[in-house]
């Protein structure tokens, strides 16, 4: 496990990404029901107990010490308050029970629609402010992939060029990692290897490979020529001489073109030392070099220490505003369909549930040990739709479970008996507790054993 101010960097920016996004949903349902005259009687972000509150109006606002959700209640509404003797008096004009069930409809589809609107909003600004910036497939295939140990077991081979993905074509190498492509039925790779097309199905659980921390460095990357970027402090690379901008054509004699191949060698090296020769530039446009031969200690990782600058040429696009809109709330939604698919995997026994459903540990490693400001707001984002779409899930003590009930009654004018609801609260409750006892156990497995 992480370093304890690791742990506290990851911690917090899980703790703020769910207090935004429990904030804004239980907001959500807040605003709408008053908005129908109805009485909020409490708004919490946290669970009991309470750290600190205030009363305002006929609401009390306050912050729990648990911070993995939240709830706003409602005057005459079963939830998971269970306040079934409220529900024994007879009711009050302002409470929720009073009012038609189209206006408590909206109320339930509240959260679920603020924090639609969060996910697109947070995507539509990344993608305006940021762009895009990605090798395109055309860059990678001039060279080709090297497969890591999972790319090997699945078929590829060193130099492949993939071509199509479900024989589709696509612009962004990354895209052969897109969870929407490998959740699609009998899905395959289409590469060219040595002038001759080859089909390489993708086993219907891939997927989870993707859940493995180690997974990118094992599937397939570029094959690319490189140059030295930033130095390590302390290391060999820095105590030798070497400079950033350098390239290293040769280790003890051997040419040295690509990436991979300055790797590998090195790892035959690990705690001596090897003789570099390196290319150094002597203008500013690079068009010139100097050739000169360092000797350099590597150390007992097989590394001497210095960043490492692809040479393939990458593709930027700027989005002005108004391309940005479609264009993130496409993002947005590609989560929702990710998630239709998987759980439709799910219960084909295509995926297992124990390596696709993951809980606050797993949610907490993805955030990453640095304050990212960009990572932080994709993946709040990124669970804000998520929540959206669980939320919607048609179980009772959902806000899905709630719509399923009040649709019915819309649809066949009949209202579910108060003891209906307070029942299916209850099953609805056990089953969510069920869920996540499930998902912290399964996130201690994956983290520990």
């Amino acid at each position: 496990m992480e370093g304890t101010l690791d742990i506290l960097v990851m911690v917090g920016q899980l703790i703020l990404a769910l207090s935004i996004l429990v904030g804004v949903h239980e907001g959500g349902h807040m605003v709408a029901a008053k908005l129908f005259g109805m009485k909020v009687e409490q708004f919490s972000i946290g669970f009991p107990p309470k750290v600190f509150g205030f009363k305002h109006g006929e609401t009390e606002y306050s912050i729990g010490a648990i911070p993995l959700g939240g709830f706003v209640k409602i005057s005459g509404m079963i939830d998971e308050s269970l306040d079934t003797k409220t529900m024994q008096e007879e009711p009050k004009p302002w409470e929720f029970r009073s009012k038609p069930a189209w206006q408590r409809l909206i109320v339930m589809l509240g959260g679920i629609i603020v924090n639609v609107i969060t996910g697109i909003v947070i995507f539509i600004f990344l993608t305006y402010s940021l762009g895009e910036l990605y090798y395109s497939i055309s860059e990678v295939n001039k060279l080709g992939i090297l497969p890591g140990k999972i790319g090997q077991e699945l078929g590829f081979e060193k130099g492949d060029k993939i071509i199509a993905i479900n024989g589709q074509s696509f612009e962004k190498f990354n895209d052969i990692k897109d969870p929407n492509r490998l959740l699609e039925s009998n899905s395959y790779y289409t590469v060219l290897r040595n002038g001759e097309e080859v089909d390489i199905p993708i086993p219907s659980n891939f997927i989870e490979v993707f859940s493995d921390d180690t997974a990118d460095d094992l599937f397939v990357e570029p094959i690319y020529q490189f140059m030295v970027g930033p130095l390590s402090a302390g290391k060999g690379a820095e105590k030798a001489g070497l400079k950033p901008q350098d390239r290293i054509a040769a280790i003890d004699g051997k040419p040295i073109e690509y990436y991979h191949e300055f790797k590998a060698e090195l790892g035959k090296h690990a705690g001596g030392q090897v003789a570099l020769d390196i290319e150094r530039p002597t203008n500013k446009e690079m068009t010139q070099f100097a050739d000169t031969t360092i000797q350099v200690e590597v150390g007992q990782d097989s590394i001497i220490g210095f960043g490492v600058i692809n040479l393939l040429e990458p593709t930027r696009v700027k989005y002005s505003f108004l391309e940005a809109i479609p264009k993130g709330t496409e993002r947005a939604f590609s989560v929702v369909w990710v998630n239709i698919k998987a759980f439709g995997k799910m219960f084909q026994g295509h995926l297992s549930p124990t390596k696709s459903l993951r809980g606050p540990l797993g949610i907490m490693k993805t955030f990453g040990v640095t304050w990212d400001w960009v990572r932080f707001w994709t993946l709040t984002g990124l669970i804000s739709m998520v929540l959206a779409f669980m939320n919607l899930l048609p179980i009772p003590a959902l806000d899905g479970g709630h719509v399923v009930f009040l649709m019915y009654e819309i649809v066949s004018g009949r209202k579910p008996s108060d003891k209906f609801l307070e029942n299916a609260q209850k099953v609805g409750m056990v089953i969510l507790l069920g869920l996540m006892v499930f998902v912290f156990f399964n996130d201690i497995v994956q983290e520990f054993f």
